[in-house]
This record gives C-alpha cells, sequence and structure tokens, in this order.
C-alpha cells in the first residue's frame, strides 16, 4: 500500500493535543486487528479521528471487502443488494486513510515477547509474520452447527457471512425450507424466505420464541405474526435427523417421529465466539473474552471488541452482546485507550431486528427486571411497546412497530431518566409526552 499523511517514520507516535487527557506517553507506533467486522472498521475510523498517527492493519479471514452484516438475512438474501452495495467503506478509503487492509489472510498464531505481538498468517497458501505494539481481537463469532445425522448435507447451511447468504439465496427457490432455531437469524431468514414465496418451518426446541431475548408477551405477538405470515412454527419440537433421499435432501425428523419437509435446512441456534488466538495469549476466556468496560482483557494490554467479548457488569455477571450499537461502543472505548484519550461513556445498548413487516427495537438489558407493563394502542394495535422495570424504575424496552416510542425511550434512558410505570401507564398519551418533563 502507498504511503498516506498518516503514515510517520518517527520513533514514537502521539495523538493531537487537543487530544490528550494528561498523559504525554507514546501511543504505540503500530496496531494489527485481528477481523474486520463493523467493530475492526469502526476502531479504525475512530483512531484516525482522533489522531493517531501509527501503523494500522485490519486481517480477515474473509476474502470480501469489510462489509455490513444485518442486511444478509434480509435485503440480499432478496437479492435486492449487492456485494457491493454493503460495503463497509468504498475500498479507496483505507487507501486514503493509511489502513492496511489484508483479507483473505488465517491468523493461525499469536505471541507475545517484550511487550510485541508476533502474528503468524497463512494468505494464498503462504506463511506470513507481523509485529505490532498493538493487538485487538475482533475475530467475531461461527455459527453454531447440529451434531445430527445428515447434518453435514451441503444443503445444510448457517448464516453468518456473506458467502453464507450467497449459498441460502441459490437454495430457496428449490423448495420447503426448515429453520431450525427461533432466534434472530432464524426468524429474519424465515419471514425473508416466507416473502419469497417458498414453504417454511420455523423448528424450536424451547417454549418460546427468543425466549433468550425478549419477554413473553413480545415473543407471543412475533409468534402470532409468523403464523399470520402462513410460516409454520413448532414449538417444543427438537430435531433428530435430516434426511436425505440419494443427493437431495427432503426432510427433517423429529424426536417424536414428526417429519418436517425440508429441501434447504438454515441452522439458527446461535454462534461461538472465536476465542483461539485469545487462548493463545492466555487471557480469560469464558464462552468469549472477557474484557472490562475499556474493552480490555485481562492481561491488562490486549484488547478484545465485537462478537468475541464478554461484558463483566458490576455485579459481576457475565453476559454477551451481538449487535452493532456494540461494536460501535466497543470501538469507540478500544480507540480511546490505544491513543491514550478519555474513554467516553457508554450508552444505554440498543438492538433491532426486522421480521417481514414487523419491526422490533430493543433499549436496554431486561434482564433483572421486577415487573413488566404492556402499552397497546387500541386504534393501531399493530404497536406495542413492553417496558422493563427493576424496582419500580425503567430500565429496558421492546417496540414493535413503534419506531417514535423506541427514540423516546432511548433517548430518556440514554439521559439518565429513570420513570416509574405509574408515570408510563396511561396510554392514552403518548410516550414521548409522558417522558419529556422526566429527568435523571
Amino acid at each position: 500500500m502507498s504511503m498516506s499523511p498518516f503514515r510517520t517514520s518517527r520513533s514514537d507516535v502521539t495523538v493531537g493535543p487537543d487530544h490528550l487527557t494528561g498523559s504525554e506517553a507514546p501511543a504505540p507506533r503500530s496496531v494489527g486487528v485481528v477481523g474486520a467486522s463493523h467493530a475492526a472498521v469502526h476502531l479504525a475510523d475512530r483512531l484516525r479521528a482522533i489522531g493517531y498517527t501509527g501503523d494500522l492493519t485490519l486481517i480477515s479471514h474473509e476474502t470480501h471487502l469489510p462489509y455490513q452484516r444485518p442486511p444478509l438475512s434480509k435485503a440480499m438474501l432478496k437479492g435486492e443488494a449487492s456485494a457491493d452495495s454493503v460495503l463497509l467503506r468504498d475500498p479507496a478509503y483505507y487507501r486514503d486513510n493509511g489502513i492496511e487492509l489484508r483479507i483473505g489472510t488465517d491468523v493461525t498464531g499469536v505471541t507475545r515477547t517484550d511487550g510485541r505481538y508476533t502474528l503468524e498468517m497463512i494468505r494464498e497458501n503462504c506463511t506470513e509474520t507481523m509485529s505490532v505494539d498493538r493487538l485487538v481481537l475482533a475475530t467475531g463469532a461461527r455459527a453454531r452447527t447440529l451434531d445430527l445425522p445428515g447434518a453435514d448435507h451441503p444443503d445444510v447451511l448457517v448464516l453468518r457471512e456473506m458467502d453464507d447468504a450467497h449459498r441460502l439465496l441459490a437454495r430457496v427457490a428449490r423448495g420447503p425450507v426448515a429453520v431450525i432455531g427461533g432466534g434472530f437469524i432464524g426468524l429474519e431468514v424465515a419471514a425473508t424466505a416466507r416473502g419469497l414465496g417458498a414453504d417454511v418451518t420455523v423448528i424450536e426446541a424451547g417454549d418460546r420464541l427468543l425466549a433468550r431475548a425478549v419477554g413473553p408477551s413480545t415473543a407471543e405477538t412475533l409468534l402470532s405474526a409468523h403464523r399470520a405470515m402462513a410460516t409454520d412454527v413448532e414449538l417444543g419440537a427438537v430435531p433428530a435427523e435430516i434426511v436425505a433421499d440419494g443427493e437431495r435432501l427432503v426432510r427433517v425428523r423429529l424426536d417424536d417421529g414428526r417429519l418436517v419437509p425440508a429441501a434447504t435446512v438454515l441452522v439458527g441456534v446461535g454462534a461461538s465466539p472465536r476465542t483461539e488466538l485469545a487462548d493463545q495469549l492466555g487471557l480469560d476466556t469464558d464462552g468469549g473474552v472477557v474484557v472490562d468496560g475499556n474493552c480490555v482483557a485481562s492481561d491488562g494490554e490486549t484488547l478484545a471488541i465485537g462478537d468475541c467479548t464478554i461484558h463483566v457488569s458490576e455485579s459481576g455477571r457475565r453476559f454477551r452482546l451481538e449487535s452493532v450499537d456494540n461494536a460501535t461502543e466497543q470501538a469507540v472505548a478500544a480507540a480511546s485507550v490505544i491513543a491514550g484519550t478519555e474513554v467516553p461513556r457508554r450508552g444505554t445498548p440498543w438492538f433491532w431486528s426486522d421480521q417481514g413487516d414487523q419491526k422490533l427495537q430493543i433499549v436496554g438489558l431486561i434482564g433483572g427486571h421486577t415487573s413488566v407493563l404492556v402499552r397497546i394502542d387500541p386504534e393501531r394495535p399493530r404497536r406495542r411497546v413492553a417496558l422493563y422495570f427493576a424496582d419500580d424504575v425503567l430500565v429496558a424496552a421492546e417496540c414493535l412497530n413503534s419506531p417514535a416510542d423506541f427514540v423516546a425511550l432511548r433517548s430518556a434512558l440514554a439521559r439518565g431518566a429513570r420513570p416509574s410505570a405509574a408515570i408510563l401507564a396511561d396510554t392514552s398519551v403518548p410516550l414521548k409526552k409522558l417522558l419529556a418533563p422526566v429527568r435523571a
């Protein structure tokens, strides 16, 4: 890659004086980021924005330029988005900002000696090494697969990366689609495939959809919505075998003997964080790379961001957040640590999921809530808001087809407002109006 205004040949690298927080310690001369996801690209954006001038390298095992992942289960699967249209940045952006992008490169090993990291990589069957002063793990997660007879059939797919979306799109028109797993990915794919005219069955082992992500009221509403789309949803259904007739996949057999027709099976049963490099470094991994609020791992030096991480709450509870919002927030924090600037206060987590004509937006975390208030507008019953309270203080909300309510609630929680259920109970008054006078 050609030289850019951000390159430097000085013996130290600093950020601009307006961004320093009192420490004159030099920033690392080089930063290596393993992964090229939204978190990784936003980290690079942020570092350059706050004046970091050192060498900056993003390394991705995928052969595509960094791209947005949310469209994979929706616009790309519909054929409405191309590989180019979902790119996070134009190719010239990386050159113009002095960001070296190594795609199609697998990082197979990492060691840390005398304060520097050495990465072992394989690209086009050639072995390479690279040393950096600071390492950021943005390794993401891999889709979980099933250990069932027939699960290795080529028409049993997962959806995590762009190539997965291309394979799924090529198969949807072949016949019935069985989706194993009633989580976000499974339901988004089910709704998209149904919109394309496919016969779809969702197979969920639990007694409700999205059991780990949303409350019962929201889950029940989404179940009704999917069934209204003519999607078959089987709850309490455990797949036992994926059956083929010769080379052609034909059905999924459940453990109670029922048969679900399927020419394509999409497995959406969650994802496992990629922790191999963290394990090589001896970092604390517990279903993900354990990081503090500044995205620093257990060795006090290595950083980790995005879907590969595990957060530790103030109470000591460990949890994962898989969302664009989390990727952005962690990228900002990690960039601040690298550059030696103040880490901004983190906002309230938020998420979204588009499932056919159902738009779900969530702000906050419902874990630990003690009561729930559901607001339904009688004149517009598709719009519903489930409000979650801990000791009568608002901590989270799930908004279905209610974008204005979501904006009002997100804004209120962001500014520290903690209204009680009594304040928000009057469904005849818009939430925005009820929340306006509430202060932190």
